[in-house]
């Protein structure tokens, strides 16, 4: 990423927050056969180290050939909230508009996992998904047939051991002019964006939404 040292994330628990919050994530692979891109969903994984990102997932077959998973250090993209930011909310001697985003990128060799960790996992990832709903499923609905669809994917473990995040949320801007972007990514134009207007709260430390006087 751009270097943009004032935008720095570097708190831990921020960029897990970030991957729980946004698990839809990119896998950049440079093999022998050039660049190769996926995406999956990624999980936390818990860790007795407090300084320690372990993410799981799986991809399917064979994109575990493609990426030559295990063989060499993968790049994970995760996006969250972003959005443009119209100058029709700066005042009028500023007039350059910017994007605001919360990206981190984070590096780690794939660790290929047994197929009976992998079953685990993938129950793992439906189960947390599933828990918001109804009536959750779940694969232990028929193991037998969710172990013969889980033979069709190659779990994998990612032990972080760097990253460059970035939390550009108008941090360079006057407290009146983050105040008139949030309602801006509050109202109903056509850059409304409530998610980032969230991050936006919260990193200036503002009260959420219609809280504020």
């Amino acid at each position: 990423m751009r270097h943009t040292p004032h935008f720095l994330m570097t708190d831990v628990d921020e960029v897990r927050r970030l991957v729980a919050e946004n698990p839809w994530a990119t896998i950049v692979s440079h093999t022998g056969a050039g660049l190769v891109a996926s995406h999956y969903p990624f999980l936390l994984e818990a860790t007795p180290d407090d300084d320690e990102i372990v993410l799981v997932s799986h991809v399917g077959r064979p994109d575990e050939q493609a990426h030559e998973l295990g063989q060499h250090e993968v790049l994970v993209v995760v996006q969250g909230p972003h959005g443009y930011v119209s100058p029709a909310w700066y005042p009028p001697e500023q007039f350059v508009p910017t994007w605001n985003h919360v990206t981190a990128h984070l590096w780690g060799t794939p660790e290929i996992l047994s197929d009976e960790e992998n079953f685990r996992v993938l129950g793992e990832l439906v189960d947390h998904f599933e828990q918001v709903m109804p009536s959750p499923v779940s694969l232990r609905v028929d193991e037998e047939t969710a172990r013969r669809t889980a033979k069709g994917t190659v779990g994998i473990r990612i032990r972080v051991t760097r990253f460059d995040a970035r939390a550009k949320l108008s941090q360079n801007k006057a407290p009146e002019v983050v105040e008139r972007i949030v309602a801006g990514l509050r109202g109903d134009g056509p850059y409304a964006s409530p998610g980032l207007a969230h991050e936006m709260e919260r990193v200036h430390g503002l009260a959420r939404g219609a809280d504020r006087p």
